[in-house]
């Protein structure tokens, strides 16, 4: 018998290093040991430290990663490192490690995944990349791979799983059974049964716990539910995710134009695409585009160029409303001081009514139905909140240059403006989205407009009539 004292049982200190801190960010020590271990080319220290890591954290870790480390890293776990790692990295890291790999490399890892974890990957390349990788699949993957990327860009079908378990309507339970038990293709997780006739046609589903429930005798199709809530394969993700919200979903079948099974959605890759939708609806209100933290500088500065340049030609056009007046403020210098107060009140109105506004066009909660009601809402609300800031406003006004003229003046003009700021910020969206333009990325930018033109008009004009200044 070995005597304990010549065996270290002890872990090794990189062992030891949490992955994450207790604000759930990376530890900056367990960042460094993997630096460590890849700069020394050291395969059973970094096995030894990543290999077990979920792909969430490892996702994360190839972000922490310098470009350099982050080929070499996969290259240094080989078999070990899992590749729906790249599901959660941002598109531009994945794509420069995929431009990094060679594809046979790729085509290997790529082999050991769910099909909705594939497609993920794959569809951001372009087709010349996509053909070369998918060339070094099995025919029958490669099919399979092909079939979901001919689907649209953020349908259902680019999103689906095309592992599922279906069996015949005269299949009893106990067939079911034995079949799940016997079966090695069977998708690694799954939450309910399909029946199909013979065509692959979707006649109904079976959750696993009637499975269990039910005796081996009976038929499926006795405990079978009729599917009302399978989703077209060409149907649009953020309208499926709507469907699993409102139904309390697990997962859903996916079904072709025939109504044949094709594939399955579950509530994990919709939780993906909520986030994924959140994430796409605040960039565009900032007029980000498809910003990435990870892009580089010339990437980002061309998203958001273009916004930019609409931005300026807006701005240009409520400086002509202002040199319309520029007697006006050579007259009264004051009128200069306070007009930024008139302009930021009503662009900060408007873009608190538009963002309800988007959010209510988004999940479908405004319509034609209650339109009325939520405009006499908004204007009811613009002209509460406009007779508050004007008092106040009004008051400091008069205070501060001793002219109770003044103080009337910009009252009036703030309850104009944000009167127009809950109206352009309601109306400017809905109409963006009946001319079929995304109204996230185009509303800031005329509802601004709309706020600086009559804000500056409004007041300067209020201005020259109240005191008789020229125009």
């Amino acid at each position: 018998m070995s005597n304990a004292a010549e065996l270290d049982m002890s872990p090794s200190p990189e062992l030891q290093i949490p992955v994450r801190d207790d604000d759930e960010r990376l530890n900056p020590d367990f960042i460094a040991a993997v630096e460590t271990a890849i700069a020394a080319e050291d395969k059973s220290g970094l096995s030894a430290i990543a290999a077990d890591l979920h792909e969430a954290d490892t996702g994360d870790l190839l972000e922490a990663l310098s470009p350099d480390d982050r080929a070499a890293f996969i290259r240094l776990l080989g078999e070990d490192f899992d590749y729906t790692a790249l599901t959660e990295t941002d598109e531009a890291v994945r794509l420069q490690l995929l431009e990094d790999l060679p594809n046979d490399v790729i085509a290997e890892g790529l082999g050991d995944l769910d099909s909705d974890d594939a497609v993920y990957i794959l569809e951001d390349l372009d087709e010349d990349d996509q053909a070369a990788i998918l060339e070094e699949l099995p025919y029958a993957d490669r099919a399979q791979l092909k079939k979901a990327l001919d689907y649209p860009e953020d349908s259902a079908g680019r999103r689906m799983q095309s592992e599922f378990i279906a069996v015949a309507p005269f299949w009893t339970v106990g067939q079911t059974i034995d079949y799940m038990r016997e079966a090695r293709d069977l998708p690694d997780d799954f939450y309910e049964i399909y029946v199909v006739d013979p065509s692959f046609k979707l006649l109904g589903s079976v959750h696993l716990d009637k499975i269990l429930r039910t005796k081996r005798r009976e038929k499926v199709t006795s405990i079978m539910a009729e599917r009302l809530d399978a989703v077209q394969a060409t149907e649009d993700q953020e309208e499926v995710a709507r469907r699993f919200e409102r139904y309390n979903l697990v997962s859903s079948a996916v079904v072709d134009e025939n109504d044949r099974l094709v594939g399955v959605l579950t509530v994990d890759d919709i939780v993906d695409v909520i986030q994924e939708e959140a994430e796409e609806d605040l960039r565009a209100l900032a007029g980000l585009g498809d910003e990435e933290i990870s892009d580089n500088v010339m990437t980002i500065a061309r998203s958001r160029l273009t916004w930019l340049v609409v931005n300026l030609g807006t701005a240009v056009l409520a400086s002509v409303v202002i040199a319309l007046f520029e007697e006006t403020i050579e007259a009264m210098v004051a009128l200069a001081v306070l007009m930024p107060i008139v302009a930021s009140m009503g662009g900060n109105a408007g873009t608190q009514t538009m963002t309800v506004a988007v959010r209510g066009i988004a999940t479908q909660e405004l319509s034609a139905r209650n339109l009325m009601r939520v405009l006499n809402r908004e204007v009811l609300v613009s002209c509460l909140n406009g007779l508050a800031l004007a008092v106040l406003i009004g008051v400091t006004a008069w205070l501060w240059f001793s002219s109770l003229g003044l103080g009337v003046v910009i009252g009036s003009a703030i309850v104009i403006n944000m009167l127009f700021a809950g109206l352009s910020g309601l109306l400017i969206p809905i109409a963006l989205d009946r001319l079929n333009i995304d109204p996230a990325i185009a509303s800031s930018v005329f509802v601004t407009t709309v706020t600086d033109v009559v804000g500056f008009f409004a007041f300067l004009g209020i201005a020259a009539l109240w005191f008789g200044l020229p125009f």
